[in-house]
């Protein structure tokens, strides 16, 4: 467990803007920084942050929080893990104890497989001290110029080509063939024995985002046709491939500062260019790109340069993924490398200032290149010649800014002498066949939803059970009360210590939260959610200590749920906030010096006093008209809250007494039948009722 006196370090240090930087490309807007949002996907940017109160808010999910909330929600860490891991980021030491075999099989299974994948990284650099480490790993690496500094950075390392020395060591350390499995790191074999997946390979282990060990790629070193050259982690809990980049962790940063991206095929073109000094380069691993590893790199930038080697079969391959860069809204250009080269070699021939030179020389956009690539097949073929103009155009129009696409357009147009008009109207073409196919995909979606949904009444009306047998069904979020209880709660966390009214106290007046507990505890009422009466009852129990901050208090509360609550209030107090006004407040008028002997000086000392009282006295009206209507709004919600407490329990009642089939309480059921009715009315016209 971690004493609340680190918690509290560990609040204070987290810097809100450093946290969400580190996996979302921030941009300044006012007083707030703004990105894409990393929880739902999106091409504008409605994900704010504001550095002042330490909080994020996305209002297109809605999804909110402090830096721990983020990190919580980001890599799917429980509270305590988050603190560890914004407690590494900061250099706050925590000190705990190594976890017992019965504690570990408390955790998760997702905490358990990155546990375990972080020892086999260790596991696996180590292996590179021993002597078959050496012979062969170390020695792979130095022959491919790697340095020690670049082989501990990207944490390189071997297995021993043995078929369980991994699995032995885990053992050893408590770990269970369960996770080896899970994880990939073993396989069972024919005859049911547990074998390492990696023996005799180098081994590159793959980073997530956050930096954690998630996947490895292992290359193996010996000629053998039976064997595949390059092995990778399979799927997992932990580890999808089509959602990760190879160096993403080592180059986000450089990304964001130099506002672009490097992609490159395999780990080692991207270990070389960090060697060279090119750090902003992430690689797909050898497969197509895939959409989720798009929208990983756009989060950080929207400018990428793809390198491509002189191979022209794997160029035409990756056409696809030009594609789905340019339907993603990103920036392109291609660079392709002299024959015989590929981002490995030509970054261990030229230093960083002399790759980037070539690249800015002989980089082109996406329209030049697929010109290039396919000219020589189009030649004098008009049939072929068509064919390449049509494939230029269909990539301009899946280009989502219209505007670039006209630009590109254009450009099209002129490049390969042909009429501007031609390039619209097959443009428009595409267009009308994309949204009429997208049409008829949501319309054949929509008529299975309805299958499914008729399927699913049937199976419910074959088991319905009769009403009075059902469970009692517990307040939702659509309820009345809930939506009351929520709004008397953004009072007191938003202002629950700002003076309200006057009061015969020690202090001489209730504050916010204290006159709403008050109202409720008068009436004998109480809020019926369980974080929302949690939350009041906090609050009235510690808002008279003097460290007391309601909104700090319930920001970085301990239970996740509470904190998320205050967050999406304070978000939209602080972020959608009204603007300042510019006009000049009365404390900032000075009022001059009388000047002994200057007329001049007692006219300008009087008129500056008199406009400074006047503005003091015009502020202190403003405040005091706020405030009152700020009472009545306030007296409003807990009127309408009580009216549908009390219009929520008399309907209740009213059923229990019909229920009842007593003839004696005829009477009595009409006066209280009356009285519902009243309270109806009432709860209409926002007037309070006294039921005696």
């Amino acid at each position: 467990m971690i004493d609340p006196q680190t918690i509290a370090r560990i609040h204070d240090a987290a810097k809100i803007e450093e946290v969400v930087g580190d996996f979302v490309s921030l941009k300044k807007r006012g007083a707030n920084l703004v990105g894409l949002c990393p929880f739902h996907n999106e091409k504008t940017g409605s994900f704010n942050v504001s550095p002042a109160r330490g909080i994020f808010k996305c209002f297109g999910c809605g999804e909110g929080g402090n830096a721990v909330r983020f990190i919580m929600q980001h890599e799917h860490l429980s509270y305590p893990d988050a603190l560890r891991y914004l407690a590494k980021k900061y250099h706050i030491e925590i000190v705990e104890k190594e976890l017992s075999d019965e504690e570990k099989s408390l955790l998760s299974d997702r905490d358990n497989m990155l546990n375990l994948s972080e020892f086999a990284s260790v596991y696996f650099a180590k292996n590179l001290e021993k002597d078959e480490g050496k012979a062969v790993g170390k020695s792979y690496f130095y022959e491919r110029g790697f340095s020690d500094d670049i082989i501990k950075k990207f944490g390189l390392g071997y297995s021993i080509d043995s078929y369980n020395d991994l699995c032995n060591e885990a053992h050893k350390r408590g770990y269970s063939d369960e996770y080896l499995i899970k994880t990939g790191l073993a396989y069972k074999n024919d005859r049911g024995e547990l074998v390492d997946r990696f023996r005799g390979r180098v081994i590159f282990p793959i980073h997530s985002l956050a930096g954690k060990v998630i996947g490895f790629g292992g290359r193996i070193l010996v000629k053998n046709d039976k064997l595949a050259k390059y092995v990778n982690s399979p799927e997992s809990e932990i580890y999808n491939k089509s959602s990760e980049l190879y160096g993403i962790f080592f180059a986000k940063n450089r990304i964001v500062k130099q506002d672009r991206c490097f992609l490159v095929e395999g780990y080692t073109d991207v270990i070389s260019m960090h060697q060279a000094g090119i750090e902003n380069v992430v690689s797909s691993s050898g497969t197509s790109l895939t959409e989720g590893q798009i929208k990983l790199i756009h989060r950080f930038t929207q400018n990428i340069t793809v390198i491509y080697d002189g191979d022209a079969a794997g160029i035409k391959a990756s056409i696809r993924g030009i594609d789905m860069l340019l339907e993603n809204g990103m920036n392109i250009k291609v660079v392709l490398l002299p024959d015989g080269d590929d981002p490995d070699s030509f970054a261990k021939k030229n230093n960083a200032s002399d790759f980037i030179e070539y690249i800015e020389q002989y980089q082109v956009d996406f329209i030049e290149f697929k010109i290039n690539l396919l000219k020589d097949e189009a030649k004098n073929d008009p049939i072929k010649k068509a064919a390449m103009i049509s494939d230029v155009i269909r990539s301009i129009a899946i280009i989502p800014n219209q505007i670039v696409r006209a630009t590109y357009a254009k450009e099209c147009a002129f490049r390969l002498d042909i009429d501007e008009t031609i390039v619209y109207n097959e443009i428009n073409k595409l267009l009308r066949k994309r949204r009429e196919d997208e049409f008829k995909r949501q319309e054949a979606q929509a008529n299975r939803g309805t299958n499914i949904e008729a399927k699913q009444i049937a199976e419910y009306q074959d088991n319905i059970r009769p009403i009075e047998t059902l469970p009692p069904i517990r307040t939702t979020k659509r309820d009345a009360l809930y939506k009351h209880e929520k709004e008397l709660i953004r009072f007191v966390i938003r202002d629950g210590q700002k003076h309200l009214v006057e009061d015969t106290n020690e202090k001489g007046y209730l504050n916010v939260g204290e006159y709403i507990y008050q109202s409720l505890i008068s009436s004998n009422l109480s809020l019926r959610n369980e974080v929302f009466a949690q939350i009041l009852e906090e609050f009235y129990q510690l808002n008279n200590k003097e460290w007391f901050n309601v909104e700090n208090y319930f920001q970085y509360h301990h239970d996740s749920d509470i904190s998320a609550l205050a967050i999406e209030f304070l978000t939209d107090k602080y972020i959608v906030g009204k603007k300042d006004s510019n006009a000049k407040k009365a404390d900032e008028i000075e009022v001059p010096d009388i000047i002994e002997g200057d007329e001049h000086s007692l006219i300008w000392h009087n008129f500056a006093k008199l406009r400074k009282d006047k503005e003091m006295n015009k502020k202190r009206l403003e405040e005091e008209e706020a405030m009152r209507k700020y009472k009545l709004s306030l007296d409003k919600i807990i009127i309408e809250y009580v009216n549908a407490l009390l219009n929520n329990e008399l309907s209740k009642y009213l059923k229990e007494m019909q229920n009842s089939g007593d003839e004696q309480i005829e009477e009595f059921m009409a006066v209280l039948n009356q009285r519902y009715q009243l309270i109806q009315e009432h709860l209409k016209n926002r007037v309070i009722v006294k039921i005696k």
